[in-house]
């Protein structure tokens, strides 16, 4: 596909605009008739990007895990490798943008089924639960299926299962060691995770509470997602979750949901094999692990649904 682009506005500090080449131009800091001297270097980058965002319209499937939102992209080509973060920030932006609380470019990998390649949607990257499940459906739907899929993310390896009803198990990674203080506890499920049990949900505010730890002293520096805890039954809890990365609360959290199953079950004194139905705004997650005598936990799995809600295309 051809693009030309006639510059109808001066970049700041731009006196003359000089004649281009009459044909696309990929990168024209390359190009025999467009030299980069001191005086025209701030044109060439407003060109350039302008050249980039224009030539590239990104397709993109939006997917939704118990509320928890992403815009997933098909990467395997390289077709998004050089997305900025300020385009991630804008594509996910609720207002502006086709919004989200993340990004998902699936990469191709030589070792793995894929890669999963996450983005908060402020552009800071970790691990997300509830995305990587969603990624494992968007993969099925690209035409990867596998009895056992294995997928590289940031922390590391993983493999998941999907059932007769389309609901996604996913292996996390084994959890070792964790601190606990009182009704609060903080330890890490691919993503770190500070957990308050209250007796009613609605004694805290969630997002107050979630900046106030989230921006302490002993957080700040790389922040922490936030949870309030409330035990609804006999191995079924409810929670809410500000997270870090979108700095407000989200209708769901995998890596979350697996740290306050996993700390109630220390709380409750639980061993051995277990399931906890966790209770989330967007709806319902289910955590099996193994709880071993020595405080650690093993065969940890997140199993919920995700969806694709509409696929679209967009400039870039």
């Amino acid at each position: 596909r051809l693009i030309y682009i006639r510059v109808r506005e001066r970049p700041f500090g731009i006196s003359r605009i000089p004649e281009f080449p009459k044909s696309p131009i990929p990168d024209i800091s390359k190009s025999k008739e467009f030299k980069i001297t001191p005086t025209n270097y701030a044109l060439h980058f407003y060109i350039s990007n302008y050249i980039y965002t224009a030539m590239k319209s990104i397709i993109f499937h939006k997917y939704q895990a118990t509320g928890n939102d992403f815009i997933m992209l098909d990467n395997r080509l390289g077709d998004y490798n050089k997305l900025s973060l300020n385009q991630i920030q804008a594509l996910c932006d609720r207002r502006f943008g086709i919004g989200a609380d993340g990004l998902i470019k699936i990469n191709a990998h030589p070792d793995f089924d894929f890669e999963v390649d996450y983005y908060n949607s402020d552009g800071s990257k970790s691990f997300c639960g509830n995305g990587a499940r969603a990624a494992v459906l968007f993969a099925k739907s690209m035409g990867i299926v596998e009895p056992t899929y294995r997928f590289l993310a940031i922390d590391g390896e993983h493999s998941a299962t999907i059932d007769a009803q389309d609901l996604v198990h996913l292996e996390m990674n084994n959890v070792d060691a964790f601190s606990c203080q009182a009704t609060d506890f903080v330890l890490h499920t691919g993503s770190p995770h500070y957990i308050r049990f209250v007796a009613h949900l609605s004694d805290l505010n969630v997002v107050d509470f979630g900046k106030e730890i989230r921006y302490s002293d002993q957080f700040k520096a790389d922040g922490i997602n936030v949870n309030l805890v409330q035990k609804t039954g006999e191995n079924h809890i409810s929670m809410l979750t500000y997270e870090r990365g979108v700095e407000d609360e989200t209708f769901s959290c995998g890596t979350g949901a697996t740290a306050a199953a996993l700390a109630f079950a220390f709380d409750q004194k639980l061993q051995g094999n277990h399931q906890i139905d966790v209770h989330v705004k967007g709806g319902e997650l289910k955590v099996s692990f193994n709880a071993l005598p020595n405080g650690a936990f093993e065969n940890i799995k997140l199993i919920g649904p995700a969806i694709c809600v509409f696929n679209g295309e967009v400039n870039g």
